[in-house]
């Protein structure tokens, strides 16, 4: 079950997204809109809903959520973009990884 929204995930929800991999829950954020897309089994799914909402590439990233661990990554394939100078895929700019975890945390805050 994919999730897109502004606001933070209920516990009912959580509980949903983690239908997928049961341990681990794939993300995919706007951080410019403030959207998240969650639940997916590849972050490719969860940028092309962005990316259909009206997201810019550029400000779309994804990653993850370890439930076990409720440690948050910074790794997806859609995030290796050389024109947005990331080479790999994790995301390599300190500041937008801040974003980005910054963002988990309020999409999680009531996991986390």
């Amino acid at each position: 079950m994919i999730i897109t929204q502004s606001t933070p995930f209920t516990l009912d929800q959580i509980s949903s997204l983690k239908e997928q991999f049961s341990v681990y829950i794939k993300t995919v954020i706007d951080i410019d809109k403030k959207i998240c897309s969650a639940g997916m089994d590849l972050h490719v799914e969860g940028e092309k809903m962005l990316l259909n909402q009206g997201s810019k590439q550029s400000h779309v990233w994804g990653g993850g959520i370890d439930l076990m661990t409720k440690e948050i990554d910074f790794n997806s394939f859609i995030n290796i973009r050389v024109n947005d100078d990331n080479p790999k895929n994790e995301i390599q700019s300190e500041t937008t990884k801040k974003s980005y975890k910054s963002l988990m945390q309020y999409f999680f805050q009531n996991f986390l």
